[in-house]
């Protein structure tokens, strides 16, 4: 009898500990821990957006792309070392990711009023959905609890992030890869609807692809030559590039599509056709469902629990 209470005793502190170390998010996370969090990131995102409002698309470029890779761990974050390559050198990030001195900011002021409790991961997802919002678009309660990766993976972030020159089937099959699906996918690439990509990832698309508006093609090619330029900025909305709204679907109809990966999703046929034609009609819908998938999108494998730790500096582990 001794025996079988000591192994109950036993088993139940195993069970304790697997429930502390996989716990789930919730939105109330750091109710009491540290209440004034979502001020201070939605105040400081306000003077983000006020002196440049492509940062909020930049700050979600840094969600998706941190999401893709290991789950959203906050991995992205974390600078090269003498001793460690992490995912800002990858191909997907290298030159283009931006937005890590706004996080920064916003780690400094929540370290200045809840020491070494809200981890960077969850930082960037707060500041994912505020920039969102504050560019007109929905929002939504973020569940926290995420804990902060000691690691990065600069092969995963090469091989698992979707490119601009990704065909649907390779898309789908990423997307898939992370518990996405053909939905989720359509709608969340709807938040090229703000922000700018480089010349270097539509110059084939302007150039040699025919299913694209031939005003629009030429328009692009005013500032992104056959050859060089390779930085040179354009809208991925060609019309409403720093408001939340759903012209983008708009595009993809007119074959304004910007990224070859964009237009895929309006080639003729399948599911998504349908739904790009209803989200360019219903502005509520889209955001509705945008919403939601970033939900979802948010919840792929995060540290929890005992895993990972608590970054006191967003780019470096402790």
């Amino acid at each position: 009898m001794a025996t079988f209470i000591k192994l109950f005793v036993t088993l139940s502190i195993i069970s304790l500990l697997a429930c502390s170390t996989n716990a789930q998010l919730i939105n109330n996370f750091y109710a009491t821990t540290c209440p004034s969090l979502q001020t201070i990131v939605r105040n400081t995102m306000i003077s983000a957006i006020k002196t440049e409002a492509r940062i909020g698309a930049s700050i979600l470029r840094l969600f998706f792309h941190d999401c893709f890779v290991n789950g959203c761990d906050g991995s992205i974050l974390l600078d090269d070392t003498a001793t460690f390559t992490g995912e800002k050198s990858a191909g997907p990030n290298i030159n283009s990711a931006r937005g890590f001195e706004v996080i920064d900011t916003i780690k400094t002021n929540v370290e200045a009023s809840c020491n070494a409790t809200v981890s960077c991961a969850d930082i960037l997802a707060l500041a994912a959905r505020d920039g969102i919002f504050l560019l007109g678009g929905p929002t939504w309660m973020v569940p926290l609890g995420r804990r902060d990766a000691r690691t990065a993976s600069q092969s995963a972030a090469n091989s698992q992030i979707p490119g601009p020159s990704s065909d649907l089937a390779t898309l789908t099959t990423m997307f898939r890869n992370k518990g996405l699906t053909l939905n989720d996918l359509t709608v969340l690439s709807g938040a090229h609807t703000i922000g700018q990509t480089e010349c270097q990832f539509f110059r084939n698309r302007i150039y040699n692809e025919t299913n694209i508006d031939t005003n629009f093609a030429t328009l692009r090619k005013s500032n992104c030559p056959s050859s060089g330029g390779d930085t040179n900025l354009a809208p991925l909305d060609s019309v409403t590039p720093t408001t939340f709204d759903n012209n983008y679907y708009n595009d993809l109809i007119a074959n304004k599509g910007l990224l070859h990966s964009d237009q895929a999703l309006f080639n003729g046929v399948g599911s998504q056709v349908s739904l790009v034609r209803t989200y360019s009609r219903n502005t509520v819908a889209f955001k509705r469902d945008f919403a939601a998938a970033m939900i979802k999108l948010s919840r792929i494998s995060p540290l929890t629990g005992t895993n990972g730790e608590i970054r006191k500096n967003c780019r470096l582990v402790n």
